[in-house]
């Protein structure tokens, strides 16, 4: 027994041992982002293997064109909508990513999409792509909801006396952000088990999760008690769920989800509903239904490819140094414990996600972010202050940080995970008491992925 317990504190003074390492080697200059990697995108292609050739077919010339296209009012666009295509929003560093670092689509389109509008002024330029959720209503109960930012008043297909007005943005207190999540390998997440997820979650052989004060919960849906786990608090269950609930809140267009409009003034909302579903008009024993564009995204989504690190796997260069210390030390002082660099897929009739690794960098469960960066939303059980732990596959060819977006700098992102109430508070300790020379590597590593 005391072999046993000496062999586990051996274990946990190795894992803290990092904070306690020499300053000798501290470099004259202080640690940087290193900003987004350049070269070709790392993302953004279908598996490359494990797909029939039927479904490599469904992405290139279904699911990818249905993704791209930008929607009229006559398809269902409004009245209400924050962007006009589904691959505006997600964009960089390819298609299925995030917001671009430059020219905001939400800003450069809107003389266009939505000539009638005002651009608010938490949108800019060189800002991030983003929805506004208000967190309580006008009579002060609890909001949490998606208030799409532009209206299709002003467009040439706006029909004949529609004048509903945008809302009212002004009390700055009561707005919360969202940026969009990159859709690489979600595919992946979809075909991980919940018993895969709840034993990673509940893992702790050497105690390090206890001892760094992190818990985190499973986001789970309301009906069956399965795990939830798309979106920034884990609150969608499955991919045709995540496209359809997007295509009518980010664009106004109801789906075989969505059936209904969330604005209904009938002089705006004049489309028969759901504006896009399944063709069922089969005329012949062998014409085959004409799936409904949420279909399409799905097939997208699902046949997405995980992000490609910069080195250190085939068909990439070895990693340098600077990151593989990067990497031993992300895992020696705990960011590990929740961003898991692998979680393994179960059983799938698609090849290319039948129980394969998914270097996602995450436990898809949601944990106490603490004050610092709380939105005051609730979403299933995830609370006001939590958060789905952010999958970091791709983060080298990330442009903004959060939530929110309110930072394009890794470091500041890494720092502000440290707030009163924070579950990552101990771990951020734990990076803070590093050298500069070490925290750059660990940031060298993260915009390897």
């Amino acid at each position: 027994m005391f072999e046993r317990r000496a062999i586990r504190n051996r274990i946990l003074y190795r894992g803290l041992g990092v904070i306690l390492l020499s300053l000798a080697a501290a470099t004259a200059h202080a640690q940087a982002d290193p900003g987004i990697r350049g070269g070709v995108p790392g993302a953004g292609q279908p598996f490359a293997s494990g797909l029939t050739s039927g479904a490599l077919a469904f992405f290139k010339n279904v699911g990818l064109p249905q993704f791209m296209e930008v929607e009229a009012v006559d398809d269902g666009l409004g009245p209400r909508f924050n962007l006009d295509s589904c691959a505006g929003c997600h964009a960089f560093p390819a298609v299925g990513g995030s917001s671009p670092p430059t020219n905001n689509p939400q800003v450069a389109r809107a003389p266009i999409m939505a000539p009638g509008n005002m651009v608010p002024s938490f949108l800019n330029i060189n800002g991030p792509i983003r929805e506004v959720r208000f967190v309580r209503q006008s009579n002060g109960t609890p909001d949490g909801g998606v208030h799409a930012i532009f209206t299709i008043v002003g467009r040439s297909d706006n029909p004949a006396g529609c004048a509903i007005a945008q809302p009212d943005f002004s009390n700055t207190g009561n707005l919360v952000f969202r940026i969009p999540t990159p859709l690489f390998g979600d595919g992946l997440i979809e075909s991980i088990t919940d018993a895969t997820i709840k034993r990673n979650l509940a893992s702790d052989p050497f105690g390090l999760k206890r001892l760094f004060g992190i818990s985190g919960h499973v986001n789970t849906n309301g009906n069956d008690g399965t795990v939830t786990r798309f979106g920034w608090k884990a609150q969608n269950k499955s991919l045709l769920i995540f496209a359809g609930e997007a295509y009518n809140v980010e664009m106004g267009i109801t789906n075989e989800n969505f059936p209904n409009e969330r604005e209904e003034n009938p002089k705006c909302a004049t489309n028969g509903l759901a504006e896009n579903h399944t063709g069922f008009d089969v005329t012949t024993a062998t014409t085959a239904p004409d799936p409904a564009d949420i279909v399409s995204f799905m097939g997208l989504m699902r046949f997405l490819d995980q992000p490609t690190p910069a080195c250190g796997v085939a068909g990439r260069p070895a990693c340098s140094g600077s990151v593989n210390n990067g990497r031993e030390l992300f895992n020696r002082i705990g960011c590990a414990l929740c961003h898991t660099p692998s979680l393994t897929t179960g059983l799938s009739p698609i090849a290319a996600l039948n129980q394969v690794p998914a270097r996602l960098f995450s436990d898809l469960a949601v944990h106490n972010m603490g004050s610092g960066l709380a939105d005051n939303v609730t979403q299933g059980n995830a609370g006001p202050d939590e958060f789905r732990t952010a999958p970091l596959w791709g983060l080298g060819q990330r442009a903004f940080f959060l939530h929110d977006g309110r930072t394009k700098d890794l470091l500041q992102a890494i720092l502000a995970h440290d707030s009163p109430g924070s579950e990552a508070s101990r771990i951020i300790d734990a990076f803070e008491t590093l050298n500069s020379s070490q925290k750059q590597d660990i940031l060298n590593y993260l915009r390897s992925l």
